[in-house]
């Protein structure tokens, strides 16, 4: 089992995209941006409904912003990449039906669209979240043993532990064949 140190080094990240890296860790600077820029014109204009507005739009850019960037700087699966897509896409026709809404037909009116806006912004919100968690938890670094396969043989004589190449491994066991043909293959060449 390799050490921390081993199993963080530089070569780890070789096959992953540097400028999707870096692009992932820019959005995600501007959503933050986005979100204390909104929290600073609020603080800055006070009872105003044009900077509230343009702070609404700010911080429901932002929070999306940043959720796409934790998959592009993971790596994610495809799949967990687009339902972060998709859940943003939704968060933005809620930042949309809040540009439409507020103030005019925000609360207190015969035909509000609050309601209707929190919803939506929800919605899209928990999709991206769930499919962000998804993708931290599938993220498997800790437990790469650089390329390499660890097997435990255990014989009457005792246990002994054989590291076995990924794409050995993979040849030895994709045939489904019997584990103890693969044990018997693995205890000779050593």
């Amino acid at each position: 089992m390799p050490s921390l140190d081993e199993a963080y080094d530089g070569g780890q990240w070789t096959e992953r995209d540097p400028w999707q890296v870096r692009g992932g860790l820019a959005l995600g600077l501007v959503g933050a941006l986005a979100v204390l820029g909104a929290i600073g014109l609020v603080a800055v204009a006070g009872d105003a409904t044009a900077a509230k507005g343009q702070a609404g739009v700010l911080a429901g850019l932002g929070v999306p912003a940043m959720l796409l960037a934790v998959v592009f700087v993971l790596p994610a699966s495809t799949r967990e990449r687009l339902g972060v897509v998709f859940g943003s896409a939704v968060t933005v026709v809620g930042v949309w039906l809040f540009v439409h809404a507020y103030p005019a037909r925000w609360t207190r009116t015969a035909d509000p669209l609050a309601f209707e806006t929190v919803m939506v912004y929800g919605l899209g919100g928990a999709v991206a979240l769930w499919y962000v968690f998804t993708a931290l938890a599938t993220v498997r670094l800790r437990n790469n043993p650089q390329g390499t396969v660890q097997l435990e043989i255990v014989r009457d004589d005792g246990t002994r532990t054989v590291e076995v190449s990924r794409d050995r491994y993979n040849e030895m066991v994709s045939d489904g064949g019997d584990a103890s043909a693969v044990i018997e293959e693995l205890d000779g060449e050593q």
